[in-house]
């Protein structure tokens, strides 16, 4: 695993924020002289890759592609993978992403002020298009495997997981790069804003993204990026390799419904083919990362359908996004490796800034404080625009 997160630049980072119930929200001021109604974000710095990087492999490098370098090089150091094995062995790459928003503004920007095609930069169109962060990193790191990107709004992270699963299931691949990255930058957000999806609570930052709470006003935007690699139980153990967890269970659905309102019935569906593929009961999960990104109507609905599922063995719930914000793209994947940390490392991690629960968030079991716990399995939600929906079920290994 590796990590790149608005809570954490490493694994270590993010563990202890995790921890310690810390916030990587902040007040964009520029957000605010733009325009925006809401210049709330969660933020991390651009990693510096002058000298890491040569000027031909950055060119055509947007940010987020930064970002899940950096998550990328972490998590081959973590798994024991040097240039070496990639160069010798078939392994491949799926990334969730599902904008490059940037890029396109800065080079119609250019075109319009110049009058001029050539005076936009070779590198743009590369930085602009969707799947640029597996083009990139397929490149950089000389991968001979699958190698797209997936494109499911805010289940895209969880999603290029799940695939990555299934080819490695069928056989069909023995190791895959899978994750999730996501660009900080207003232009990437700035028609959520005009929706009127963000928190507008500004004069306490770290307390807008409020999931499950009575009181939430609306999501926080985030990013960053976050590398899983998986690979078959044989090659794992053929190399030796720490083994952190074991996908069991990868559930799906459509709603069919509003390309924007979430309902209970996706979600239910998603969460019962998951453990349907696990071939558990769900009184085996104990604990359950949910999608909630501070919405009055889709933290509602999720915790409706977690009700219908989990409602007589109630496991612990949290929504890490009370910390991170909504990562988007990011998210199904790096919450599955915050999801992992607290298996690994005993503990759930809470929702920050639940000060009181309503008659339906009151059903769950949410904890507001980190809580010492022993997970075996875990269940991680993430939904998107157009009603995807996306569930993972994660079983602890030994290592």
């Amino acid at each position: 695993m590796g990590i790149y997160s608005v809570i954490g630049k490493n694994l270590a980072e993010v563990e202890d924020s995790l921890r310690n119930g810390r916030s990587g929200i902040i007040f964009d001021p520029v957000r605010k002289e733009m325009g925006f109604r809401s210049a709330l974000t969660g933020m991390v710095e651009r990693p510096q890759l002058k000298g890491v990087l040569d000027r031909r492999m950055r060119v055509g490098m947007p940010l987020q592609g930064e970002y899940a370098y950096v998550s990328t090089v972490e998590a081959l150091k973590n798994a024991g993978l040097d240039q070496a094995y990639l160069d010798a062995n078939e392994v491949g790459i799926i990334f969730g992403n599902d904008s490059s928003a940037l890029p396109v503004v800065e080079s119609v920007d250019i075109l319009r002020q110049q009058k001029d095609t050539m005076m936009i930069g070779s590198g743009y169109i590369f930085q602009a298009m969707n799947s640029t962060v597996s083009m990139n990193l397929s490149v950089i790191f000389k991968l001979k495997g699958v190698n797209f990107t997936l494109s499911g709004a805010c289940a895209s992270g969880s999603h290029a997981i799940g695939i990555g699963y299934l080819l490695i299931k069928q056989g069909l691949q023995d190791m895959i790069i899978c994750g999730g990255a996501q660009e900080i930058n207003p232009e990437s957000t700035a028609s959520f804003d005009a929706l009127n999806a963000f928190s507008t609570r500004e004069s306490e930052p770290t307390k807008a993204s409020r999931p499950f709470d009575r009181d939430r006003d609306g999501l926080v935007p985030s990013g960053g990026a976050a590398t899983v690699i998986i690979e078959s139980y044989e090659s794992a153990m053929k190399r030796g390799a720490t083994i952190y967890g074991e996908v069991i269970g990868y559930g799906f659905s459509s709603n069919g419904e509003h390309i924007s309102m979430p309902n209970v019935d996706g979600p239910v569906r998603a969460m019962e083919k998951a453990i349907l593929d696990a071939g558990i009961k769900p009184s085996e999960i104990d604990y359950i990362n949910a999608h909630a990104t501070s919405t009055p109507m889709g933290d509602k609905n999720e915790a409706n359908s977690i009700d219908l599922i989990f409602g007589a063995s109630r496991p612990m719930v949290s929504s890490t996004k009370s910390m991170t914000g909504h990562e988007m793209w990011m998210g199904g994947a790096s919450e599955v490796i915050y999801s992992s940390l607290m298996m690994n490392h005993g503990f759930v991690a809470p929702t920050i800034n639940l000060e009181n629960t309503d008659e339906t968030t009151a059903k769950l079991n949410l904890p507001r404080i980190a809580m010492p716990c022993e997970i075996n399995t875990f269940l991680s939600n993430s939904f998107g625009f157009g009603g995807t929906n996306s569930s993972l079920i994660i079983r602890k290994k030994s290592r």
